[in-house]
């Protein structure tokens, strides 16, 4: 499979340059040359398959023509060590629980299957030079791939996070682990840590000193394995007969969840509509009310890891729709929650159902609550474990949220982080010596 840029001036890749540059030399982001459509055989039974099994089914189609087939189900089989159940909260709306990975966050099958895929190409290279990966996160995505990358091989991690606006919950997932993690520090918003990685990537001299990549959800390694979770989630709500008019709602950001779960669509997964969730973060919803595509700074909201003024992935949805807001628009619904709004959904869903939400969950939650039809049945991704924003969610709901063992053990470590300013040239300078 051969993947184009977005920008559509770059050289056509094959997915191990992909995998390997994450970004285009346009600046652009990767996008395969074709989708591939699922058997109809697989799409009817696939409520009788286990995940593990269902996911290396859709990872053949993205993957099979680049990677051996056998090592890509070793790479499957070992990033699923994990379930993700779907849960009744009401009526007819279920909760898709994407936090049993080993950092409690929908983003670690992502992490650990790039992880994976990268080790696979360096040994098939036999290349000893260190890959350096830069990755950009306004929460989860930091501990997830850091966690995923811990210890691996010939890989060093860089990830940069802004000062002040992680969980502190968050931040010790990816600041206490050292050995092959480095944790910056930036001064600034989740919008400056990308822009000084995608710098990076455009820096000449910084390339020829050391051979970078990304983990962000711009790498078609990292953002492509979410669709996996999309597929279980319609076998196991078809498996109870509620999939005919099956509407997925999904706390977005950066938009790489949701646009995996649209790269399955493309692939034959038959969901009927999507729902994008945003905090006060507006800038899709404001595109699909008026046509226009106009980014803007994030604000800081309760559900921190979807402060992004300017989503990456929107110009993957973009080229994958033929450019047309009339298409998107009319498979993609937006909703935006205040912070104080996320906190009442919280505070009802608990009241009403005894179920917990997380600040972002709440808004795919209420989302659902406001926009389904009639007929339809709603699955909202609830994106990390409640007891990742502890101090949040005991505070609005008046609990004790109790943090699992893993969470715990994280907290134990020492914080070690380099400071950082916002400004490129500190941190190119800072990568010159490394």
């Amino acid at each position: 499979m051969n993947y184009y840029s977005t920008n559509g001036n770059a050289p056509i890749a094959n997915l191990h340059k992909a995998v390997v540059k994450g970004l285009a030399e346009d600046r652009g982001l990767y996008m395969p040359e074709q989708i591939k459509k699922l058997p109809k055989a697989f799409i009817d039974n696939i409520q009788d398959m286990r995940f593990q099994d269902i996911a290396y089914n859709v990872a053949s189609a993205f993957f099979g023509e680049d990677v051996d087939l056998d090592a890509l189900q070793d790479i499957v089989y070992d990033t699923l060590s994990f379930d993700c159940p779907v849960v009744k909260v009401k009526d007819t709306i279920f909760s898709l629980e994407l936090f049993h990975g080993p950092t409690l966050a929908f983003k670690d099958v992502g992490a650990r299957f790039m992880a994976r895929l990268l080790q696979y190409f360096i040994r098939q290279e036999g290349q000893h030079e260190q890959v350096n990966v830069l990755v950009a996160t306004s929460g989860d995505t930091g501990s997830a791939v850091a966690n995923g990358f811990l210890g691996v091989e010939g890989i060093h991690v860089y990830v940069l996070y802004p000062k002040g606006k992680v969980s502190p919950i968050q931040e010790c997932q990816f600041t206490t682990l050292g050995k092959n993690i480095t944790a910056i520090e930036v001064d600034g918003v989740f919008d400056d840590c990308q822009a000084l990685v995608k710098s990076a990537f455009m820096d000449e001299a910084l390339n020829q000193h050391m051979k970078l990549t990304s983990a962000n959800s711009i790498n078609v390694a990292r953002f492509l394995p979410q669709a996996f979770y999309y597929f279980n989630a319609y076998a196991r709500m078809k498996a109870q007969d509620k999939a005919d008019q099956l509407v997925m709602c999904v706390p977005s950001g950066n938009f790489g969840n949701i646009c995996a779960a649209l790269f399955g669509h493309a692939m034959g997964l038959p969901i009927k509509r999507f729902i994008a969730a945003n905090n006060a973060n507006d800038v899709f919803y404001n595109y699909l009310q008026t046509g226009k595509y106009e980014p803007k700074a994030s604000v800081q909201t309760l559900a921190n890891a979807m402060d992004v003024g300017d989503p990456s992935n929107f110009a993957r949805i973009y080229d994958l729709y033929g450019k047309s807001h009339e298409r998107i628009s009319s498979l993609i619904s937006g909703a935006t929650y205040s912070d104080e709004q996320i906190k009442e959904a919280m505070r009802q869903c608990y009241k009403d159902t005894n179920y917990i939400l997380d600040p972002h969950g709440a808004c795919g939650y209420q989302a659902l609550v406001d926009g389904l039809q009639e007929g339809e049945v709603g699955v909202f991704c609830e994106t990390a474990h409640p007891a990742k924003f502890k101090e949040k969610v005991d505070d609005i709901l008046g609990i004790d949220v109790e943090i699992p063992d893993r969470l715990a053990a994280f907290m134990k470590g020492e914080k070690q982080s380099v400071p950082m300013t916002k400004d490129f040239k500190d941190f190119k300078a800072y990568l010159m010596k490394q």
